[in-house]
């Protein structure tokens, strides 16, 4: 896996993190609609630049990964408290 960092961010800010991932895994998700359906999910929708469904589809699972592991981490954290 590479190496491992820690990172402490004030609540607020990692909430805009985790949002901005968010965004960016939506733009995935709906990119990978677009090639399945030829549609795009909204009316000002800006195609990811890929290849293809299945491309834009793996980028989103890593987006939402990550953003499961933060998640994670923070509920361990609050749970220690």
């Amino acid at each position: 896996m590479g190496i491992t960092y820690t990172i402490k961010l004030a609540a607020n800010d990692l909430g805009q993190v985790i949002d901005g991932l968010q965004s960016r895994s939506e733009a995935w998700h709906g990119t990978a609609e677009y090639f399945e359906s030829g549609h795009s999910p909204h009316e000002d929708f800006v195609i990811e630049d890929c290849n293809d469904a299945d491309e834009a589809r793996a980028i989103a699972a890593d987006y939402d990964r990550i953003i499961a592991e933060i998640q994670n981490q923070m509920h361990a954290q609050e749970a220690a408290r």
